[in-house]
């Protein structure tokens, strides 16, 4: 009876390392998808299978790994964003550099430390300083329906609370209009007049919520949101973030009672200045891991016009930074993105193209190089970031086995990390599936993983037990 169980153990064994063809995992993505797949061996560098990786494709968020190696490449360890208060002849200027996590609360504190130094009236004018950055506040390429939601929201020099607001929306009962609630501290005006309706009436009306707003950040939800026992939280993208400062701290100055002669202006004025307050944010590493982790756009946007604002010594700006990136890469990792084209920081725009070759090389510099601390930085399967909870890897085996970036946008799934296999080997894997598309009539039961998540399912566990085959 022993025999027949060992026997039956090394059966199973070898039945689940047997060889697993790609074009077979491949097939379970939907017809008319594409793949770019590069994967090397992390310390030979030997490739190991390599599948159209010089195909431009978009990389999404995946760009970000370029961002952030740029940045711990070219920006000192103790860079930060740092916001200023200072006194011009009657004049008072807020300077800011573009720091996305100054909170309202930092902004407080610089108006107390205003009125700490005997300021309780400012016979002048108040000024928005943010001509660190210049030109667009939303790169070229980013689409127009997802420009009032906060993963879109401007990159913008003068930015607070992330250039993000946040509300809900209710369907209440026996109420034909639905409600909206924004706490009143947010200086912005939402309205609806979206229906409430069933699964059932929706369906047969094509009936949609849609959001739309003004360049003066008041909003209007309207269409259809099916009943829910729940309000749906609702985060909008401040579409005019200079307005907004102005009204928090045209606010914030009231509460302090300092007494404003003049008015809030945006621009910067010459003469000198006596600096009053000064609020820093996190440091680079501090910054590049949030970043990397949440796959924050707003900080990938605005590290990127930074970069462009010191390489180049003019305000920065989504062209100056991406032509920034590249030289720096060039320059201190020998990397040449000379026909990627790189449009912004975050990967938001559609017009990024990189080839998984590209990103693979970018992958061999970090892992290469890991006291840059970029490597440390992404997201761990099953464990924290944006591969917490995504269903292909979460769970044992591959738990915790896989580092990696990913990126996703309408029809692309992507990912770039490094894996450790059971052998204890590093493998680094860039995977660019584009044109992903599920149809509509799917009748897959709820309990069926998707496409995509069967297919990197099955990907990620044959590189783990070393049985990918390209036959």
């Amino acid at each position: 009876m022993v025999r027949l169980l060992t026997l039956l153990f090394f059966i199973s064994l070898s039945f689940s390392t047997q060889a697993v063809p790609l074009n077979k995992i491949q097939a379970m993505l939907p017809a008319g998808s594409q793949l770019a797949l590069s994967v090397h061996d992390a310390n030979s560098g030997s490739e190991i299978v390599s599948v159209d990786d010089d195909i431009l494709l978009p990389p999404a968020s995946t760009q970000k790994v370029v961002t952030a190696l740029a940045a711990s490449l070219y920006l000192p360890k103790d860079f930060a964003f740092e916001t200023k208060v200072e006194q011009a002849g009657n004049d008072v200027v807020f300077t800011f550099s573009g720091d996305p996590t100054l909170t309202r609360k930092d902004l407080q504190l610089m108006v107390s430390a205003l009125k700490a130094k005997g300021v309780k009236r400012i016979r002048g004018d108040v000024w928005l300083d943010g001509t660190v950055f210049a030109g667009y506040e939303r790169a070229v390429g980013w689409p127009w329906d997802i420009l009032g939601v906060c993963y879109s929201a401007p990159s913008s020099a003068v930015a607070l609370e992330r250039n993000c607001v946040q509300g809900s929306i209710y369907s209440e009962k026996n109420q034909k209009v639905t409600r909206v609630f924004v706490p009143e501290h947010q200086p912005v005006q939402v309205k609806t007049d979206a229906l409430a309706v069933t699964k059932s009436e929706q369906e047969a009306n094509l009936c949609d919520l849609e959001l739309h707003y003004d360049n003066n950040n008041q909003y209007l939800l309207s269409g259809c949101l099916q009943h829910r026992s729940n309000p749906l939280p609702l985060k909008f993208a401040v579409q005019n973030p200079q307005k907004y400062v102005e009204d928090v701290l045209a606010s914030e100055l009231k509460s302090a009672a300092i007494k404003l002669d003049g008015k809030i202006r945006l621009g910067a004025i010459k003469g000198n200045r006596t600096l009053l307050a000064r609020h820093t944010s996190d440091s680079r590493d501090a910054l590049l891991k949030v970043m990397l982790k949440r796959s924050d756009n707003l900080l990938a946007d605005n590290l990127l016009k930074t970069m462009g604002h010191r390489y180049y010594g003019q305000p920065g700006t989504f062209a100056n930074g991406a032509a920034a990136v590249k030289a720096i890469l060039q320059e201190e990792a020998g990397l040449d993105l000379t026909h990627a084209v790189i449009v912004d920081g975050s990967g938001l725009s559609r017009n990024n193209r990189m080839t998984a070759s590209q990103l693979m090389n970018v992958m061999h510099y970090v892992y290469e190089n890991p006291s840059l601390g970029v490597l440390s930085m992404l997201p761990v399967s099953g464990v924290d970031g944006t591969l917490k909870y995504r269903s292909s890897v979460r769970h044992a085996p591959l738990k915790q086995r896989l580092s990696a970036k990913t990126g996703s946008l309408y029809g692309s799934y992507n990912l770039a990390g490094v894996l450790k296999n059971e052998q204890g080997k590093d493998i680094l894997v860039v995977q660019l599936v584009t044109n992903y598309h599920i149809p509509k009539s799917d009748d897959r039961p709820a309990n069926v993983a998707s496409p995509i998540t069967q297919f990197e399912r099955e990907l990620y566990q044959a590189l783990l037990t070393s049985s990918l085959t390209t036959r």
